[in-house]
């Protein structure tokens, strides 16, 4: 087996030993993912051994969305998951809730709007998550960082990787599938007819992507700010 090894400083070890947890979970749902080979500390230096895949960016698209509707599928008893995890280098608390507008409102939107404050960008702690009263979504087992370039294909089909599992709302993962490119038709009719989304989901796409957007704002800087007020002056439009 041919190897891809990551690695960083010791500090690392904790987003390597996560990003094989959420991998492992991924697999164990019926997606295709890198094998962990190992993880850990050596002299200092945290590292992860994953199979090496000779990845390409086009491929069945149609397929990726059925594997996706059947990992989706995967329940939890709650929302969130047994340990914290990363959206990118950005920590992200993963506690356990019953209701999905709590989780989402406590767990993603309060942590990157308090960091966001943190570093200088005034941005108002809004009651965004009235949009999601009335939204009973189960808790599907979500890839969570699911953006066109943690996507890719052999020879096999479809694969993903670098994931930020926990058990939510499967449209989040789908609204993120519209970020930063977005996926060909094929793969939204293949989701839909496997496993067809729920009426406003055209709304909540948008509270789901601000979470992302803020992230990006706080790892990348003011680039952002921009995308985030706008989304911002659209949520509080469906609100009024």
């Amino acid at each position: 087996m041919q190897r891809f090894v990551k690695t960083g400083s010791a500090a690392r070890a904790d987003a390597f030993a996560a990003e094989a947890d959420g991998l492992q979970a991924l697999k164990q749902a019926g997606l295709r993912v890198p094998e962990v080979v190992s993880h850990g500390v050596e002299s200092d230096e945290a590292f992860i051994v994953l199979e090496y895949l000779e990845l390409q960016s086009t491929g069945d698209f149609a397929a990726l969305g059925r594997m996706l509707a059947a990992a989706h599928r995967h329940a939890g008893r709650r929302f969130g998951w047994h340990r914290d995890n990363y959206i990118g280098a950005t920590p992200q608390q993963n506690g356990e809730c019953d209701d999905w507008g709590t989780f989402w409102r406590e767990r993603r939107l309060r942590p990157q709007l308090a960091l966001a404050r943190k570093n200088g960008f005034d941005i108002e702690d809004l009651p965004l998550a009235d949009l999601l009263k009335g939204h009973r979504p189960a808790p599907s087992l979500l890839h969570g960082d699911l953006w066109r370039g943690n996507a890719g294909f052999v020879a096999g089909g479809p694969v993903v990787f670098d994931p930020a599992v926990y058990y939510g709302d499967r449209e989040a993962d789908l609204a993120m599938t519209e970020l930063f490119g977005g996926f060909p038709p094929a793969f939204y009719a293949s989701y839909n007819e496997n496993y067809p989304l729920e009426g406003g989901y055209r709304q909540r796409k948008h509270l789901y992507n601000l979470y992302h957007l803020l992230n990006h704002l706080n790892l990348f800087g003011g680039s952002y700010l921009g995308q985030v007020k706008q989304t911002l002056r659209l949520l509080l439009g469906f609100l009024d």
